[in-house]
């Protein structure tokens, strides 16, 4: 499995401490210094079976910067969303979990975290 991280986030720092606990095998993926492609953005929406607004922090500064909350939500806008994503990586909400099945989890609770290692 891979979990997208950003290191100053305390639930981020709490799923890799509980994965550690359960002797998980996974990746860190430092998401802010190595930031995903529209296309891995895409694929990781599909897993978790979310759209990019789903996922996206909306009240970080780049948010408001860009005024996302305006943005229309619907199948039109999907790319628009995506491609902000890509290029504001501090917007996607984290962590994010992918298992070895090909599903995702965003793994803010420890019963997420649990989840994804159930897979």
């Amino acid at each position: 499995m891979e979990i997208w991280i950003n290191p100053a986030c305390s639930k981020c720092r709490s799923a890799l401490t509980l994965l550690d606990a359960e002797g998980a095998d996974y990746t860190v993926r430092r998401y802010l210094e190595d930031v995903p492609t529209e296309d891995e953005i895409r694929e990781v929406l599909d897993r978790l079976g979310l759209e990019p607004w789903d996922i996206t922090r909306t009240q970080e500064a780049d948010a408001k910067e860009l005024g996302l909350k305006d943005w229309p939500r619907d199948a039109e806008a999907r790319d628009r969303w995506i491609a902000a994503l890509s290029q504001h990586p501090k917007l996607i909400q984290r962590p994010i979990i992918t298992a070895d099945d090909g599903s995702a989890v965003v793994g803010r609770t420890e019963e997420s975290v649990r989840e994804a290692l159930s897979r």
